[in-house]
């Protein structure tokens, strides 16, 4: 869809007169753009986004109903994955593959059942990483979050979806970075950026992360041994079942990898540093917990639907710093959004961020407060003013685990710790792939003391 003339063309918006990378730069990311055009514009608006020449980007929650069955992605908005994957982008194969691919993906990573089996592991898990944040802290030094947090929530995925967790906390860490080395180099491809350093050696570091992870999801694959199903995890288990091809079986691995580690770690990180900023929020989270936990040190999973406080706060923190800030859609069919008739073959934008921070929906959208969330204020909330995880066919199939977890780690870590910010550090919000903090957080943590 081109400025030419045609309808979509007529949405209001900046003016066309390149990719819109240059614009994206200097408003200091897309996720800050997205804002920008709304307040600006309005809530439909035309600008050009590169990768999908001009899009229209939509921040009314009433207005996404019309996109909200759309099962298409743009396939250049989402080339710079396409390396990450051998068996055709998992992001945006066809809807005929995708539809029954999901299927398995969701029998496994929405099931109930599978999430209460792998729940004790995952306090372990999580204990584990609060006796060495103890320890840091005994010795009078601060933590990282989203580090620290996104390799746990990589060992939890590892432990959950296949069946074997990574050798040491040492090679989860190698598997962020290469990840990281990975997204960079190609998001910065995709936008034109002008990135510090040899752009050569950022090539040669992102190839040789990208074989490093692959090497790293083959070595956990080896472990599952076809004729031994005892062996194998539920996921590996169900896309064999399906008749998923091993490229497929391999590629599906890595995605979640990625998707589950980055998403859950900072949707984590952004929930403590809002209630260091908010103690009286804080510490009506932690009498909820002393109420419900009495003297156990981390919950069980049947707890979890007694905390709906901490649920509250963890919602709101994802209203304010969704951890997926946009996504994209292609449309396959005219439509309507509003008065603007918009033809097939149209980018649609989804600005997660902007529809958050929408005030027709959420009243003085900046300010923390999770009372949103109480049943009767969501009650008048059009279904799509909050969408985290997405919306429509090609949402998050991870979206229920991702609370499951987010829900039992901040439970152990509020009951064990009060977390104050390190002083002298400036938070910003960047475009890493996710909402991340572009210097992390750094917490100092103090020991509870429990009534």
């Amino acid at each position: 869809m081109r400025g030419d003339g045609s309808t979509p063309a007529r949405i209001p918006g900046p003016p066309v007169t390149d990719d819109g990378a240059d614009a994206i730069v200097a408003a200091g990311g897309l996720h800050v753009y997205q804002l920008k055009l709304h307040a600006e514009y309005g809530p439909v608006v035309r600008f050009p986004l590169p990768g999908a020449d001009v899009a229209v980007s939509v921040a009314d929650p009433v207005l996404l109903e019309a996109t909200a069955k759309i099962d298409k992605r743009p396939e250049k908005l989402f080339e710079f994955l396409a390396p990450l994957q051998e068996s055709g982008n998992l992001q945006t194969i066809p809807a005929a593959e995708h539809g029954p691919w999901r299927r398995v993906m969701l029998s496994v990573l929405a099931g109930r059942p599978s999430h209460e089996a792998h729940f004790a592991r995952f306090a372990a898990l999580t204990s584990e990483l609060a006796d060495r944040w103890a320890a840091r802290a005994a010795a009078g030094d601060a933590v990282p979050l989203q580090k620290d947090l996104s390799e746990l929530s990589l060992r939890m995925i590892c432990e959950y979806a296949l069946g074997s967790g990574l050798e040491s906390d040492e090679s989860a860490g190698r598997v962020v970075s290469a990840f990281e080395d990975v997204l960079t180099e190609h998001l910065a491809r995709l936008y034109h950026a002008d990135l510090p350093g040899d752009a050569e050696e950022r090539r040669v570091r992102a190839d040789e992360a990208l074989t490093y992870l692959r090497a790293t999801v083959d070595r956990v694959l080896a472990a599952h041994d076809p004729s031994r199903e005892t062996e194998r995890s539920d996921m590996i288990a169900a896309l064999v079942e399906a008749g998923e091809s091993p490229a497929r079986i391999r590629d599906s691995v890595l995605m979640t990898m990625l998707a589950a580690h980055h998403t859950t770690g900072v949707a984590i990180s952004w929930t403590l540093y809002l209630l260091a900023r908010h103690p009286d929020a804080a510490g009506r989270a932690a009498a909820e917990l002393d109420r419900v936990l009495g003297d156990r040190a981390a919950p069980g999973y049947g707890d979890l639907k007694e905390l709906a406080y901490l649920e509250r706060v963890l919602k709101e923190a994802m209203r304010l710093y969704p951890p997926g800030p946009y996504g994209a859609r292609e449309t396959t069919e005219d439509l309507m959004l509003g008065e603007h008739a918009v033809p097939a073959g149209t980018t649609i934008f989804y600005p997660f961020w902007a529809v958050h921070m929408n005030p027709d929906h959420w009243p003085e959208p900046e300010v923390f407060d999770p009372g949103r969330f109480t049943p009767e204020a969501s009650a008048g909330r059009p279904r799509l003013a909050y969408i985290p995880f997405g919306l429509g066919p090609r949402s998050c199939e991870g979206a229920a685990l991702a609370m499951v977890e987010a829900e039992l780690v901040l439970a152990i870590l509020l009951r064990r710790f009060q977390f104050q910010l390190a002083p002298g550090q400036t938070v910003t919000p960047i475009e890493r792939f996710v909402l991340w903090a572009a210097e992390d957080i750094h917490m100092t943590l103090t020991p509870r003391a429990r009534a």
